[in-house]
């Protein structure tokens, strides 16, 4: 990861040959919920809250939620019998989010975001 982070530090995936490009805008021309999340990466390396949200805000959107799994990842691992791992990753909070993410991928194409 952190390899990783130093690549997209030093490097602009808008403008360099090694990230690749998004294979499903290249096939149909529409942005996947993904498109724009290397940008929005490199933008919060840089601490550019405003670029990262206009290049994929559901990305910035879901880092908390993210840290939170990986947060309950860890409590599971030291602590296999904590509930605070059980309870973000009900199959509930699981199909919202999907329910989120396929609305923002349509929204996304409808309305140009």
């Amino acid at each position: 990861m952190i390899a990783g982070g130093v690549l997209y530090f030093r490097f602009n995936p808008a403008g360099s040959p090694l990230f690749p490009k998004c294979p499903f805008l290249m096939l149909t021309g529409l942005k996947c919920p993904g498109c724009g999340s290397q940008r929005a990466i490199h933008a919060l390396l840089h601490l550019d809250f405003p670029a990262a949200c206009s290049q994929n805000i559901l990305l910035v959107a879901s880092l908390p939620y993210l840290f939170l799994l990986i947060a309950a990842q860890v409590i599971r691992f030291f602590s296999p019998c904590a509930t605070f791992p059980v309870r973000i990753q009900q199959s509930a909070v699981i199909w919202t989010y999907f329910a989120v993410v396929l609305l923002f991928w349509i929204t996304r194409n409808v309305f140009g975001l």
